[in-house]
């Protein structure tokens, strides 16, 4: 799509001050050439992959110059200007963070977890404790999936309505807020408004009113696709034109300016920015007119998809060009400065990449030499040269070599020298043991809270009954805990339908009028921003219970539980966290959308995230305990079928804590091991009590949580007295029930105690049926636990366990 010609620059009554134009166009021009070196570095072999800002400069830095110390901007991965105006990135850790540099003093955004341009403000001390978030300017954690910044901005934002409007929260301010003056910006491609979750957060921000401000940066494309395929009308300020407020009712104030226009973009983000931090006004930046000038990133070339007139147009609107037309029209400079400024910037960032890229390779260069040595001192002590000139001269003929190389080299060389036992080979083993650690703190750490405060770390406290115990439903166990939780004003609770009536199942009944609707609040059916409100509000300081209604419906906010929850702490190398927990309920009940367990497609997909399994309401309080106590994010799903079931009403319940990771005996028994979870306790507790008739002693194990699991090695304990074992759930073949027999036979080792093949038995491979028969025919029945017992005890001794059925 060819666009006009610009036209003229925006008239605005602000008086700029030259020397600050002149150091906003200092920024933009080396931010250029920092994009222009990471696509050379991509094609020079010393990069892997790169992303660039460029063409979007001057929009960022009206965007940055709007922003006030306690902000934040929940960005996307062309945001580097914007990060360098602010302060909360610097050039070098731009370029370290390109190489992959493992290094949080070189790259403290991410420790080279993360591509370029992913940059998040370090929040924790190196002991996991919160900073200060209100005298800095703050980076939420880049993600690369598209639209995934826009769930957690609404949290971000929804946080300084709960600081401002909520007196209880002012100890907390100290750390998280200036009485809710705080902005959220949010920065999106055009291309990415197409995504639902776009869509639903606008939604959401204009019915909550809260302090966001959306940028679009609209280059016409989204990679190769022109944006007539991408968006209605073409321009995404038309199709929210009815999101516009007007002097009737609330909405969006939306905003559209060129990305060449200085002037117009400064006016924009003034306006944006007082709206939303005086009024609660959100806001829609529509920045029309950006420009590629690389293309989309160093994976291809723009010259593929786009014609000459188009490449032309972009040339000639190019917001550098521009931006530096207008400084000389206004006389704040003449050709020469600039022309200096524009020299300095090319040397400038050359000077930062070859000291980013220099510091890289001295990182990796103790452990080569190390290897060296220990090479040396194998060949002099065995005088094999021959066996290890081949791996040496392989490594000497990689132009950079990095840690992975090194392993390789090193395990190969104890490959080559298996028949020697003699010292050398033991050091070159001590050297690559050490190695392997080190790359896997550099790698592999941070996934859970290592603070003081993981909840791992929770000291258990049993349920106490009295003597004389009152059985109540299990509805009421959890609504005198969630009481409990809500005198808490950091914990808050989100979601449909927990509000007015008290949520489906009657567990939060009457407190809403107890604690008020900003401690208990209904939202709409909208589960990816109900889940994006909690994350953002718990990495302000606050603890979100945000509810999903039914477990089936959690694959609807799976993608940014998995692609920005799950991985926060780690991909930030311990440098953000978002301690939300999600509430949710499935398991057994009636039909194909209210009765799911599909455990293994969640745990597989959101490691980093403790996830609860309780068999009844007493478990599940104490597990909400837990997690509250802790600092990571967990999710808890609760037995659909256990509200209106009787439970013992303990004494000690607003003390009682679950261990995660801790499997609990249900049933002591000789003869076989039963690991299960959730409902199914029942279910095989059932099954049991017909078994010990049948002569069968089974022990039954509720493993308690999924993520962690068994971290104390009981199953196995208890399989080497059993010597058999059943892995039981409702999660399809191939489930959970594998994930727990590879855990237990495979990590924990206790194949070896085995008499019989150990067996799984799950659901049918389809969803569960409707009504009572659905039920029994779609999930494991006591029968079908009855019966495999029975076969399996039948396998060890057929004479005293004849055939039943055939």
């Amino acid at each position: 799509m060819i666009l006009p010609k610009p036209t003229q620059f925006s008239r605005v009554e602000i008086e700029f001050n030259p020397d600050k134009v002149l150091e906003d166009y200092r920024l933009a021009v080396i931010s250029r050439q920092c994009s222009l070196l990471v696509r050379k570095e991509v094609f020079s072999g010393r990069a892997k992959f790169g992303i660039y800002g460029d063409g979007k400069e001057l929009c960022q830095i009206a965007l940055a110059r709007s922003m006030r110390l306690g902000d934040y901007i929940s960005g996307y991965y062309r945001d580097q200007t914007i990060g360098v105006a602010i302060g909360d990135l610097t050039w070098p850790q731009y370029f370290a963070q390109l190489y992959g540099h493992p290094d949080r003093q070189f790259d403290p955004h991410s420790a080279g977890r993360q591509m370029n341009n992913h940059h998040a403000t370090r929040w924790l001390d190196d002991q996991g404790e919160w900073l200060d978030q209100t005298n800095q300017y703050n980076s939420v954690a880049g993600v690369s999936s598209t639209a995934m910044q826009i769930p957690r901005s609404l949290g971000i934002a929804y946080a300084s309505k709960m600081y401002q409007f909520r007196e209880d929260l002012a100890p907390l301010k100290e750390l998280f807020s200036k009485d809710g003056k705080e902005v959220c910006y949010t920065t999106i491609g055009d291309a990415s408004t197409s995504e639902g979750m776009f869509f639903e957060c606008i939604n959401a921000a204009g019915v909550l009113q809260i302090p966001i401000v959306f940028s679009v940066w609209d280059d016409g494309y989204g990679i190769s696709v022109p944006i007539e395929y991408q968006t209605t009308k073409s321009s995404i300020s038309k199709v929210l034109a009815g999101f516009q407020r007007n002097e009737k009712e609330k909405g969006l104030e939306i905003i559209q300016v060129r990305a060449w226009d200085y002037p117009g973009l400064i006016q924009a983000y003034q306006k944006a920015a007082k709206l939303a931090r005086e009024e609660f006004v959100p806001c829609l930046v529509h920045v029309i007119e950006c420009t590629q000038p690389q293309g989309h990133s160093a994976s291809g070339s723009h010259e593929r998809y786009k014609s000459a007139e188009r490449l032309a147009w972009e040339h000639d609107v190019d917001c550098n060009v521009l931006f530096r037309q207008w400084v000389l029209d206004q006389g704040f400079a003449n050709e020469e400065a600039l022309k200096e400024i524009e020299e300095a910037a090319v040397l400038e960032a050359r000077k930062y990449q070859k000291e980013a890229f220099a510091a890289y390779m001295a990182s990796i260069e103790p452990d080569k030499k190390a290897f060296l040595r220990v090479a040396q001192n194998l060949m002099e002590s065995t005088n094999e040269g021959n066996l290890l000139s081949p791996i040496l001269e392989e490594l000497k003929q990689l132009p950079y070599p990095i840690f992975s190389d090194l392993v390789r080299a090193g395990r190969k060389t104890l490959r080559a020298f298996r028949v020697y036992q003699g010292p050398a080979v033991k050091l070159l083993r001590k050297w690559l043991s050490e190695l392997e650690e080190r790359n896997r703190l550099r790698f592999s750490s941070h996934q859970i809270s290592q603070s003081q405060h993981s909840p791992l770390l929770v000291n258990p406290v049993k349920p106490i009954y009295p003597k004389e115990a009152t059985f109540v439903d299990g509805r009421e166990i959890l609504n005198k805990s969630f009481a409990h939780f809500l005198e808490d004003p950091k914990v808050f609770i989100l979601g449909e339908d927990v509000g007015k009536i008290g949520d489906v199942n009657q567990t939060l009944a009457g407190l809403q009028e107890v604690f008020g609707d900003l401690k208990i609040t209904d939202t709409g059916i909208r589960e990816i921003s109900i889940v994006g409100q909690g994350i953002g509000a718990s990495m302000r300081g606050l603890r979100p219970i945000v509810e999903i209604q039914y477990l089936d419906y959690i694959f609807y906010p799976f993608p940014v539980l998995a692609d920005d929850l799950a991985c926060l702490h780690y991909r930030t190398a311990g440098g953000q966290k978002a301690p939300m927990i999600l509430r949710t309920r499935g398991h057994r009940l009636e039909g194909i959308w209210h009765s799911g367990s599909p455990m293994a497609v969640l745990i597989n997909g959101l490691r980093g995230i403790h996830f609860c399994v309780p068999r009844n309401m007493t478990q599940a309080a104490g597990m909400y305990r837990t997690l509250l106590k802790g600092d990571d994010p967990g999710i808890v799903v609760e037995c659909l079928n256990g509200y209106r079931l009787k439970e013992a009403l303990p004494e000690n319940l607003d003390e009682i804590t679950v261990p995660l990771g801790i499997p609990e005996v249900l049933r002591e028994g000789t003869d076989i091991t039963i690991v299960t979870y959730g409902s199914m306790c029942r279910i095989v507790m059932e099954a049991s009590e017909t078994l010990a008739t049948m002569g069968i002693s089974v022990e039954v194990i509720d493993v308690q949580t999924l993520l962690p699991f068994d971290r104390t090695q009981s199953i196995a304990a208890s399989i080497q007295k059993t010597h058999r074992v059943l892995f039981a759930d409702e999660d399809m073949p191939g489930g959970t029930t594998a994930y727990m027999m590879q855990e237990v036979l495979d990590k924990q080792g206790a194949f070896a105690w085995l008499d019989t093949p150990a067996r799984c038995l799950a659901a049918p491979p389809h969803r569960p049926a409707y009504s009572s028969d659905g039920d029994y025919f779609s999930k494991p029945n006591v029968e079908n636990v009855v019966d495999t017992i029975y076969e399996m005890m039948r396998e060890s001794d057929p004479g005293l366990f004849p055939a039943i059925y055939f």
